[in-house]
């Protein structure tokens, strides 16, 4: 099942759109004019921005909010990243991602953040996993002298999950070969008390500060001595505390060591015995960051960024090897597990992945 979804679909009043199975979807208008798309299950919902970058707004799922803390009560209209941020998940790229070096100009994590989707699909089907409802699209980048690509995303929710599946394609439409950058945004909510488990060495060298500021960071006193005692511990930073402070932010650069099935695995394990969680596949994702900050005016863990290369810029990205490069005609994909588990699920998924050691 496949329904193409139009503007005109989406109201002031929240109207169910589908059921299938134990899911449904329903389509509404928030008040800043933009589109929104809520697919619920028996243990929660998203909201979904179909039209606006195809952004998970919000995830609720087992009686908790998942998503950072922010002071946008609705996505902004706004193309504009610092403008609109504020999602539980951004793609970014594809060109470029993170801020623009000495010399560059490019928007802050590129054109995939906000990018306008043309043509949106609302996706009934069943799988391995069992029944999903999901939300894809495309977007079509063309510039002049310069990039040609189609951006295909998909976000399937299951039945009585609250793990997304998330996955990103770009197809280079050009000639020329294309220079992938791509990062996957997924801002959870910190929890005070909580413990940061992932399968990497915990010791600097594959656990990196980033201490280098961007652009667009305007770091206070005491910034510069905050990082350099992360960079000499980082597991400092595995215990969620209150009295840490992430202002304006702590970006690490972590080098992830895959399980048998090239899998890399990413929790925030609450001491109520849930938590919150990521899975990536390293082939296509070999890089992971991971971004804190924690100000009076938003709260916000991405407990693992999976991406393609760092974000030091495009000049330092290319000089380090990171770039990827997606000849004509090629797809390159690019798969994530994202969301929340139960007691029992946390107990089921570190009794199958071993590395992950409490």
């Amino acid at each position: 099942m496949q329904i193409e979804l139009k503007k005109h679909y989406f109201t002031t009043s929240e109207n169910n759109l589908i059921s299938y199975g134990k899911l449904s979807a329903s389509l509404f208008t928030y008040c800043t004019g933009v589109e929104g798309i809520r697919i619920s299950n028996e243990v929660g919902n998203v909201e979904l921005l179909p039209f606006k970058g195809q952004q998970i707004w919000r995830a609720f799922f087992h009686g908790r909010e998942l998503s950072m803390k922010t002071a946008f009560q609705s996505p902004p209209a706004s193309t504009d990243f610092l403008q609109s941020f504020g999602a539980f998940m951004v793609h970014c790229g594809a060109s470029r991602i993170g801020g623009p070096g000495p010399g560059e100009m490019f928007p802050i994590h590129g054109h995939l953040p906000n990018a306008t989707y043309e043509k949106v699909y609302l996706i009934g089907g069943s799988d391995s996993k069992g029944n999903y409802l999901a939300l894809s699209g495309e977007y079509r980048f063309i510039e002049f002298f310069g990039n040609q690509y189609l951006a295909h995303p998909e976000v399937k929710i299951y039945e009585n999950s609250g793990l997304m599946d998330i996955r990103m394609a770009i197809t280079n439409l050009a000639q020329t070969d294309f220079e992938l950058m791509y990062l996957c945004h997924i801002n959870f909510r910190p929890i005070n008390g909580a413990q940061l488990h992932y399968t990497a060495p915990y010791d600097a060298k594959h656990v990196r500060v980033r201490t280098s500021v961007p652009s667009h960071i305007k770091p206070p006193t005491g910034y510069a001595e905050f990082l350099d005692s992360l960079a000499q511990n980082p597991s400092l930073h595995h215990t969620i505390r209150e009295t840490d402070s992430y202002d304006p932010e702590a970006v690490f650069y972590i080098q992830y060591s895959p399980d048998a099935n090239g899998f890399c695995h990413t929790l925030q394990v609450h001491a109520s015995g849930e938590a919150d969680y990521v899975c990536h596949h390293h082939q296509n994702l070999p890089c992971a960051l991971r971004w804190i900050s924690r100000t009076p005016n938003h709260d916000a863990i991405a407990i693992v960024e999976p991406s393609t290369c760092e974000a030091d810029g495009y000049a330092n990205e290319k000089e380090k090897g990171n770039i990827r490069i997606v000849k004509p005609g090629e797809t390159y994909t690019m798969q994530i597990s994202a969301g929340a588990l139960n007691v029992d699920e946390l107990k089921n998924i570190t009794s199958m992945n071993q590395i992950i050691v409490f």
